[in-house]
């Protein structure tokens, strides 16, 4: 593969992860005009996201197992003619139950590409390389939920519909972009036929691995202290901070922008800093980040950008140990990465699942309590992660 090559397969995969975020991020802007059409309540409005994820991380033990049987291209391209065909239903829904089960299908086919993407990565490089790529997709991934807000209130002039619109646009687009420029990295001899006992055995395998599942729940607890934050937006945004519709990036703009320099500082580590200590320098920040908030939280009453600039440091730690950690667990496992990079994906979303859907409703009134609750969502993914630390070079 040529330098060209491999720019433009490491910007479709950037591209390809970026449909999750947009899912979840591109409407929040029109959630009081979505609960004023269909007289939703606040509970139903969080379902929008909380079944999304909920089908995202069934769905998610089926994308790289799949694709670890027919290969990497057909799964992501048929997944995207999905999404591309529940978008459409959603800006169509005439009532919140339909909106409801659409964003359910939306969910169960959202995760090809960033599923599929790590496989792909992994498929095609090593070493320090592999972690480079993974840390410039990661970036590169890191816009959408910074422009995602922000283009949805912008197309909040067009009604709250035109945000699906938007979102089947995209993904038709990935699909063309996909059947024309993606390669098939998984040759057809090195596939593993689909046989559910097989998979289901592949699974508890990988379920008995205490590495495997630590390291997976680590990077779960890592990332749902930021979405904590990003699945309350809407309270946190224009009730806590008190700004209006249009000023969603004053959030994610800060938090997106930590979350790219993490990713940066990631790929910069690669062959220079070992992957064991650069996590141990991720868990530092993550730790000043908590203690600041939760300080910052309970001393005064929060305020644009004071209250903010934690979460962007938190999300600097998160993205400079989430990909040495997703490498290090799909190496426990190399004959099957696909299948590794779903049930990493599925255990990591229980938890963004569980967060969106039980513990944002809980403590999305007031910021002390949003801050000490991703104070100890850090917490405990920094102990998941200690008795894991072995599976992480110690040297450059």
């Amino acid at each position: 593969m040529n330098p060209r090559e491999r720019r433009g397969l490491v910007l479709l995969i950037a591209a390809l992860a970026m449909i999750g975020p947009f899912a979840i991020d591109t409407f929040f802007p029109a959630f009081p005009a979505i609960a004023a059409e269909f007289a939703a309540s606040p509970v139903a409005m969080q379902q929008t996201l909380s079944l999304y994820l909920v089908a995202y991380g069934l769905m998610a033990l089926a994308h790289g197992a799949l694709s670890d049987a027919l290969g990497r291209r057909p799964v992501i391209i048929v997944s995207l003619s999905v999404f591309t065909l529940a978008s459409v239903g959603c800006a169509l829904a005439q009532s919140m139950d339909q909106l409801l089960a659409l964003r359910f299908i939306q969910g169960l086919s959202a995760g090809a590409g960033v599923i599929v993407g790590r496989a792909i990565v992994r498929d095609c490089f090593e070493g320090a390389r592999a972690q480079r790529v993974m840390s410039t997709t990661s970036m590169l991934f890191g816009i959408a939920p910074a422009v995602a807000p922000i283009v949805g209130g912008w197309l909040l002039y067009f009604g709250w519909r035109a945000s699906f619109w938007f979102l089947a646009a995209f993904s038709l687009a990935l699909v063309i972009a996909s059947a024309r420029a993606l390669p098939e990295t998984l040759p057809a001899a090195r596939r593993i036929p689909i046989a559910p006992l097989s998979l289901m055995r592949g699974y508890l395998t990988m379920l008995r691995d205490g590495r495997f599942v630590l390291l997976s729940f680590a990077a779960g607890f890592n990332f749902s202290a930021i979405f904590l934050y990003i699945s309350s937006a809407p309270a946190f945004v224009l009730d806590i901070l008190g700004l209006g519709e249009l000023q969603f990036a004053h959030f994610f703009v800060p938090t997106i922008g930590g979350m790219m320099i993490g990713a940066w500082l990631s790929g910069r580590f690669a062959g220079r800093v070992a992957p064991r200590r650069a996590v141990t320098i991720a868990y530092a920040l993550m730790a000043v980040a908590a203690v600041v908030n939760l300080v910052y939280s309970l001393a005064t009453d929060v305020q644009w950008p004071w209250a903010v600039l934690p979460v962007g440091l938190t999300a600097l730690g998160v993205a400079i140990a989430f990909p040495l950690l997703s490498l290090a667990l799909m190496d426990r496992f190399p004959e099957r990465r696909g299948s590794a990079s779903s049930l990493q994906m599925a255990l990591s979303l229980s938890v963004n699942a569980a967060v969106a859907g039980i513990l944002a409703p809980l403590v999305q009134t007031a910021d002390h309590h949003l801050a000490l609750a991703a104070a100890l969502l850090t917490v405990a993914g920094f102990l998941l992660y200690l008795p894991a630390r072995s599976s992480l070079a110690s040297h450059a």
